[in-house]
């Protein structure tokens, strides 16, 4: 007869999934690396099978630790329901949220609210194009995304903070910065600056350049957001993003596009069973009382 893996195994498993190291899941579990790597060891030999691959310095699950980290990590989760229903809910001492986002707005503002409030949460926080934040979310690689525009499923629970619509970027200084809109027509000369590949925005711009029969001969993709907005500040071209995505410049103005109207939905998306944690509920209400608060503040800006 097998013996059956230890609970202390698969919490070791679960960790080191979640947190994608073997060094960091003893920090989170408070105990040594060495023993990390011995329990999940033997839960490799009590399976027959390898559950990590080791790539260039990185961890990757195989398929049979992708199958069994997708059930080990909802018991962790109502592990973690279970402690909150015997613990004291006075205040949040501690804890730790992995969050991710694919844009740095509205995610940093909330998460300098939320460390201000709870000091004692410690929030992992990462930018990626929208096509690994969704992988990475179904994955239940994270705790939570902040996204635009997220795809739909029946293991998350989506959260719509604010709509927003697509802006051409660029210096005050560009000759088209004192207009009250501008056509993308009319940017075919520009050098077009955006995301990489994989970002929500390459997908909607690339849609909008073939619907209306354009051509843009140079195009300036780069890795990250702080990358766009340095291109943007050194006159490298004009942006097409999401209003209020980069963090307000007095250098950079923002021009509404004739041919792009449409609002997109900045939402957090949260998988189902992660929802009523202590921990995801506090950061969600922060993010909603921020989003409230600054949507209040436009609107008595717009009245005076």
């Amino acid at each position: 007869m097998n013996t059956p893996p230890s609970p202390y195994q698969i919490k070791a498993f679960t960790h080191v999934a979640r947190e994608g190291s073997f060094s960091l899941a003893a920090k989170v579990l408070g105990v040594t690396q060495s023993s990390v790597t011995q329990h999940v060891g033997k839960l490799e030999t009590v399976m027959g099978t390898q559950l990590f691959i080791r790539r260039r310095g990185a961890l990757e699950l195989t398929r049979a630790g992708r199958e069994l980290f997708a059930i080990s990590d909802r018991l962790t989760t109502l592990e973690q329901l279970v402690n909150e229903k015997i613990s004291d809910f006075s205040s949040l001492t501690d804890g730790h949220i992995k969050l991710i986002a694919n844009a740095p707005r509205p995610a940093m503002p909330i998460i300098a609210e939320y460390g201000k409030r709870y000091p004692q949460v410690q929030i992992d926080f990462t930018l990626y194009d929208w096509t690994s934040a969704m992988s990475l979310l179904n994955e239940r690689q994270v705790d939570m995304a902040i996204i635009t525009e997220p795809a739909e499923s029946a293991s998350v629970v989506t959260h719509e903070l604010r709509r927003s619509r697509y802006m051409a970027y660029m210096r005050c200084d560009h000759r088209l910065a004192n207009r009250e809109v501008v056509s993308l027509r009319e940017l075919q000369n520009e050098t077009l600056v955006l995301p990489g590949d994989g970002s929500l925005t390459q997908r909607v711009v690339n849609a909008k350049i073939r619907k209306h029969g354009l051509a843009f001969s140079r195009i300036l993709k780069t890795t990250t957001f702080p990358m766009v907005k340095e291109a943007l500040l050194h006159n490298l071209g004009v942006g097409l993003l999401l209003e209020n995505s980069l963090y307000p410049s007095q250098n950079l103005v923002a021009i509404p596009v004739l041919e792009m109207p449409e609002t997109y939905r900045d939402c957090v998306v949260i998988p189902k069973d992660k929802n009523d944690l202590r921990l995801i509920k506090s950061f969600l209400g922060v993010c909603i009382e921020l989003v409230v608060s600054e949507e209040d503040a436009l609107d008595d800006a717009r009245c005076q």
